[in-house]
């Protein structure tokens, strides 16, 4: 029996009644196939399908084609999940104009339900408001922002001091002002999550932000052990498929190299004895 997509009045109901919402990225259509059948509430093709999946340095190369490609994979896979598509870096910043654009295409041609926005400063803030105003479901990002990275220092944690969370409040209000219908917020101590949350309406969920938020979203190559490149803090290891799959790969590589696979018995077709002494004549010719 197929799951029923969850709605955004569905996420909202959840909030009121309680309910954690589980979240998890997912860039290609075998994992998000796995994702679906867990049961998840919701996927994010996050642009971090830039360092994941494309192998760059940061997620800044990514582009709206690289994207919609992904999501749409990811539709094929989980056709019953709610997803949300992260707009990449420059596909919304430069004006009102393409902000809607961008974000109408993604939801057209990728089949996403959501987009999301990095970022709380003001030029943010209005490209949410003109997307929202559109007509396209959208959600807020603030705190550790990979987009901003520059501006704050790496990727590091955020939110370490009253200014600093005085200011994730101030941002998360306008983002729900502009229309956005959730926001995450990443990387910030557990005080610094609650006081986001405690400060909006809509749902906020988080990424390396505590408990005391309405929900929590993974990236699944960190939770399953599969990017090794470096593991944030807040990650906790549920999988070691990275491991599993080097340990395959180099059993193929051994057993090809010794004979051992293919085995004609068990692994290549067969052709009946008075056709195999046919071949065997045209061999010999």
């Amino acid at each position: 029996m197929a799951l029923k997509k969850k709605t955004i009045p569905d996420f909202l109901k959840m909030k009121e009644e309680g309910q954690k919402v589980t979240w998890i990225t997912s860039y290609d259509y075998l994992t998000a196939k796995y994702v679906e059948r867990s049961g998840m509430d919701m996927i994010l093709v996050g642009d971090s399908m830039g360092m994941v999946q494309l192998g760059y340095d940061t997620t800044f190369p990514v582009t709206m084609d690289d994207m919609i490609r992904s999501c749409q994979a990811v539709r094929r896979g989980a056709p019953n999940t709610f997803i949300v598509g992260d707009m990449p870096y420059m596909s919304y910043q430069e004006s009102d104009e393409d902000a809607i654009a961008n974000a109408g295409r993604f939801i057209k041609e990728s089949g996403c339900d959501c987009v999301k926005l990095e970022g709380g400063t003001e030029l943010i803030v209005e490209r949410m408001r003109a997307i929202t105003q559109a007509g396209v479901a959208a959600i807020g990002h603030i705190g550790l922002t990979p987009q901003f990275m520059a501006q704050i220092g790496g990727y590091k944690a955020q939110g370490k001091s009253a200014a600093a969370v005085a200011k994730l409040i101030d941002q998360v209000k306008k983002l729900e002002e502009a229309g956005a219908w959730a926001v995450l917020i990443e990387g910030v101590p557990t005080i610094a999550g609650k006081a986001v949350h405690d400060a909006v309406s809509i749902p906020v969920y988080g990424i390396g932000a505590g408990s005391q938020v309405d929900g929590q979203l993974i990236i699944y190559a960190d939770m399953a052990g599969y990017y090794d490149d470096f593991t944030p803090k807040f990650v906790k290891r549920y999988a070691e498929v990275g491991k599993v799959l080097q340990d395959a790969f180099t059993a193929y590589v051994e057993e090809v190299r010794n004979g051992v696979f293919p085995e004609d018995d068990k692994h290549t077709y067969k052709i009946s004895p008075e056709e195999a002494a046919a071949v065997e004549k045209l061999m010999e010719k």
